[in-house]
């Protein structure tokens, strides 16, 4: 079975599902077998791989640089960086340093975590040395709302945007309002962070909703494979979800070939339905 992929506006093509990392590198103890559950998203096809500066001061970046040593060409690398580096020389630091912690000298996809009180403006003036410096291939942002990317997409350079990485997930559909409708008109990919939910509460309900538990039994699949399957169902979402363990990570690859009928699709909306106006931004 064919394996769901999503285009970038550049024409590179990735998986609908790729490799998380947040809460990755928190614990010397977990590095190794967090850095092996990566390579093994790797030998199952999962190739995009998304981390931060932020994550784990740095930390995550170096389970990443573990995992893809000697496998480099396999992975199409994405990293963040935080507002307050995103611009000037701030930004050529801030970036030789994830670098050094990924072992490799070019990022795939760079993008801004969250806007901040560096202008728009100077973060593109940013991007564009660092793709001319050979540090980065292209460039995104993350949880920037519909005015900000029509802001964005005003300015001079702005258009060269690969992708928006947003939270997204069954129980929160906000984006699907406008930003969700507003990128695609643009061919512009969502990364859909925290696709499972976040830990607590709402995961739980989530996990132990009896819709999504009958379409999980009716198709042979666990829960998590029909929360991810809903995700990748929209045109032009990839989904990261972390997998720290072999079991986790071969569980969200099978996902990639999960499709939901209508019907299953349908009572998905009536047990979480989308948003009918305009909500802010979830961000976690």
């Amino acid at each position: 079975m064919v394996k769901k992929q999503v285009l970038f506006p550049d024409g590179h093509s990735v998986p609908a599902i790729g490799q998380g990392t947040w809460y990755m590198g928190e614990r010397t103890s977990d590095v190794a077998t967090e850095a092996r559950a990566l390579q093994y998203g790797l030998d199952l096809g999962l190739s995009l791989i998304d981390t931060a500066e932020m994550y784990a001061d740095g930390g995550a970046e170096k389970v990443v640089g573990q995992a893809i040593r000697g496998r480099r060409d396999e992975v199409f690398l994405v990293s963040k960086v935080y507002p307050q580096n995103a611009g000037g020389q701030k930004a050529a630091i801030a970036c030789e340093h994830s670098l050094r912690r990924l072992q490799t000298d070019y990022i795939d996809l760079y993008l801004l975590h969250w806007r901040g009180g560096i202008p728009l403006s100077d973060t593109i003036t940013a991007m564009e040395q660092l793709q001319r410096d050979g540090k980065i291939k292209r460039w995104g942002v993350s949880n920037l709302d519909v005015a900000d990317m029509e802001e964005l997409w005003s300015l001079p350079g702005g258009t060269a945007c690969m992708t928006d990485q947003v939270l997204y997930h069954l129980a929160s559909r906000g984006i699907e309002f406008d930003l969700l409708p507003w990128c695609r008109q643009r061919s512009l990919p969502v990364m859909a962070y925290c696709p499972l939910a976040q830990a607590g509460n709402l995961r739980s309900g989530l996990m132990e909703n009896q819709s999504v538990r009958d379409i999980a039994l009716e198709l042979g699949i666990t829960v998590a494979q029909v929360l991810l399957a809903w995700a990748i169902s929209r045109p032009g979402v990839v989904a990261i979800p972390k997998a720290a363990s072999n079991d986790h990570v071969k569980e969200n690859a099978g996902a990639l070939t999960v499709e939901l009928s209508e019907a299953q699709l349908h009572a998905l909306d009536q047990a979480f339905p989308a948003p009918a106006r305009k909500t802010h931004l979830d961000i976690v």
